[in-house]
């Protein structure tokens, strides 16, 4: 029988414990060690970067980046990629993976899903740090008192995808083939988002289809405050809040409702 400390307010100490758990579990408990969070995407910057850099030749359009690398271009993008796609990949079956405490331990189901996208998010922002560091003592990227936005920036997005991961989580319980189907989504809407490619790039045709992508927003942002790219202003910073707080609320709501009948799917 669902009781309200399972619905109701999140209990904190009990959200850090599971994190903690989650992060001992996941990473620390691996072989790699938590150093994965930082060699997972190194080593699809190198291979993206040979691709497009000795493959295909790609070279960013000068009139609108001017001497700006590749590398740091697409190293930007793709951090907070990895970080959001990974924490709605591992959370989307947080309620089967523990369908052994549901009715049996007072807990707010909530913190299930939230544990691995805040862990997720925790070890690739040392990784996202470690690289603005190579990339700024190295000399490809000046430094610029920006950068320290990037927390800010990935607290909205970590908030984007929890509010993504609470929905998903939900309607994993009901369709169980939603975890598996949302690898190629994923995977799909990782070359829809301009990670690979600058927004400039993309057709006119399709320049609504885009703008419409929120993580094409986000990652947009995170090149402005790192890279010195991009015409955001502060209307596009309050859109991003806006999307992170409606996206949370949405997922937070839809989660509660369909909360009461999990164990009758499990």
């Amino acid at each position: 029988m669902t009781t309200p400390t399972t619905r109701g307010a999140m209990n904190w100490p009990l959200t850090l414990e599971f994190i903690r758990r989650e992060l001992r579990l996941r990473w620390l408990g691996t072989f790699s060690g938590a150093a994965w969070a930082l060699l997972q995407p190194l080593m699809q910057l190198a291979i993206y970067s040979y691709v497009f850099l000795y493959i295909f030749r790609a070279r960013l359009p000068q009139e609108e980046f001017g001497e700006l690398g590749f590398v740091p271009f697409l190293a930007v993008g793709l951090w907070p990629w990895t970080a959001f796609s990974e924490a709605c990949l591992r959370a989307v079956s947080a309620i089967p993976d523990n369908a052994g405490l549901l009715g049996k331990v007072a807990l707010p189901r909530p913190l299930l899903v939230l544990a691995p996208v805040v862990s997720g998010f925790l070890l690739h922002a040392v990784g996202f740090f470690a690289v603005i560091a190579i990339l700024v003592l190295g000399g490809w990227l000046p430094w610029s008192w920006s950068i320290l936005a990037v927390p800010f920036l990935l607290a909205l997005l970590a908030v984007f995808a929890l509010g993504l991961s609470w929905l998903l989580a939900a309607l994993n319980v009901f369709v169980r083939d939603l975890s598996h189907l949302l690898g190629q989504l994923m995977l799909m809407l990782f070359f829809l988002t301009p990670v690979l490619y600058p927004r400039s790039l993309v057709p006119d045709a399709l320049g609504p289809v885009a703008d419409a992508n929120p993580l094409a927003l986000y990652i947009g942002l995170f090149r402005q405050v790192i890279l010195g790219i991009g015409g955001y202003d502060w209307q596009h910073w309050l859109l991003a809040m806006v999307i992170a707080l409606a996206t949370a609320a949405a997922g937070w709501w839809v989660f509660q409702r369909l909360s009461p009948y999990f164990e009758d799917f499990l």
